[in-house]
């Protein structure tokens, strides 16, 4: 039997019923790039900060606290902050009279600057650097033609490409300070993996963050700290930490522990390591 027109119209209705949250989602891919840049600027803007020593505030009274004039920047942050509140970063409370007041919610907290000071706002503002952001317009002619990205763009690979530009250097150097000293510090909460070990290298450990924090715990700890020699001249001395500048490409010093931050993505990084580990009696690496 042929379905009857009301069948046919609620057929039709639940079909596109099913299709709304696709289509929601879909358009939410469309305008992905909104998020990131609200972000950045708020960062730039420093409004996690001042929300945090306010504890609450509307618009208009973190517009005050900023360095503008322009009568239209309440409405302006409004709409960012608002924007922020439905993806969860930002809790926001209707308040009579007063409009739309802002808190932190337990994400925003990381880009505030905590106790330490860091935050992670400027490892947000190195993934938003034009450095890097133009790397991504080479990657369809990558796929196409081979390559990297960042090397099509910038003509040698982002490492070295660290050595040739102070700027970035400082951002990058920036970025990865804030970022270890809140993830280590949560990791060493935990792990208790540094309790009976004498030597530690850490392969690509940029400015010693990591191995500070380490051997601010664990102070009976060697530790080494490897990176290219254009990183480590930028280092503080920290009480515990040597510092080795080198390739690891082609060896890392010997170490009862060897660990990279990062994951692993090259058989002769991996090759290094372990000849490394292998050449003393304790043969721990954490990759």
């Amino acid at each position: 039997m042929w379905p009857s027109a009301e069948e046919k119209q609620s057929s039709r209705l639940s079909h596109e019923d099913g299709d709304v949250e696709p289509c929601s989602y879909a358009m939410q891919l469309v305008t992905s790039s909104v998020l990131p840049m609200v972000m950045q600027t708020s960062i730039e803007l420093g409004l996690f900060d001042i929300i945090a020593k306010m504890g609450q505030a509307s618009a208009s009274e973190i517009a005050s606290r900023l360095p503008t004039k322009n009568p239209e920047a309440p409405i302006m942050l409004d709409r960012m902050l608002y924007l922020l509140t439905t993806h969860s970063v930002l809790s926001c409370s209707a308040i009579d009279g007063d409009g739309r007041v802002y808190a932190l919610t337990p994400v925003s907290k990381y880009f505030a600057s905590n106790q330490d000071g860091v935050s992670f706002g400027p490892l947000l503002a190195l993934i938003q650097e034009k450095v890097l952001m133009d790397s991504w317009s080479q990657l369809k002619n990558a796929i196409i033609e081979g390559g990297l990205p960042f090397n099509r763009v910038h003509g040698s690979h982002a490492f070295e490409y660290l050595g040739k530009d102070p700027r970035f250097n400082q951002v990058f150097n920036t970025a990865m300070f804030n970022h270890t000293t809140i993830i280590v510090n949560k990791i060493l909460e935990s792990y208790k993996g540094f309790e009976h070990l004498t030597r530690v290298v850490d392969v690509g450990g940029g400015l010693g963050t990591t191995l500070s924090i380490i051997t601010s715990k664990y102070p009976h700890i060697e530790a080494i700290n490897f990176d290219l020699p254009h990183v480590i001249e930028h280092a503080v001395a920290f009480p515990g930490v040597k510092y080795i500048g080198g390739d690891m490409f082609e060896s890392v010093p010997k170490g009862d522990a060897i660990f990279m931050k990062v994951s692993l993505s090259l058989s002769s990084i991996l090759t290094s390591i372990l000849a490394a580990v292998l050449t003393v009696k304790k043969k721990k690496a954490f990759l």
